[in-house]
């Protein structure tokens, strides 16, 4: 019998994953376990320091939700399904109706800004803030006196 492995490339991501390389290295190398990829999510650049991860939750309310940071963690889990009403018999079951959690590690400097839900999609929206100590800064080269006495000559 021959078994088909299923992997994700991510390469693409990590031209435009700054600030988070970490992350996408996390995803990349991830094990792939059954139920693994519930929710299903996109991650976004929407600036240049600024990203959101976007989960596909329908049937969940935001009290459903819980979202939380820690120790560069990021936390999504939920109760999740729509609720049938009483009385009612489900004579097909599609829609999935599962807890669900979800972690991501955050790249250094990475820190969520805001969360809201939509028509079923939760967004996360992270920015990245780098200390000035830390940011790149161009280096001014001094002309030394010979060289200033030369330029001032010709």
């Amino acid at each position: 019998m021959h078994r088909h492995s299923r992997s994700l490339d991510i390469s693409p991501l990590f031209q435009a994953g700054i600030g988070f390389e970490r992350l996408l290295n996390a995803l990349d190398t991830a094990p792939q376990a059954a139920g693994a990829g519930y929710p299903p999510y996109d991650i976004l650049k929407t600036g240049e320091d600024t990203y959101a991860i976007c989960l596909a939750v329908a049937g969940c309310d935001a009290s459903s939700i819980e979202i939380t940071e820690h120790d560069g963690k990021l936390k999504i889990s939920g109760t999740g399904g729509h609720q049938i009403p009483e009385g009612a018999e489900i004579v097909h079951k599609g829609i999935a109706q599962r807890n669900f959690s979800r972690v991501f590690q955050l790249a250094e400097h990475v820190r969520v800004q805001d969360a809201h839900l939509e028509n079923g999609l939760l967004q996360i929206d992270l920015i990245r803030e780098v200390p000035e100590a830390r940011r790149a800064r161009r280096i001014d080269i001094r002309v030394g006196a010979t060289e200033q006495a030369a330029a001032n000559a010709a």
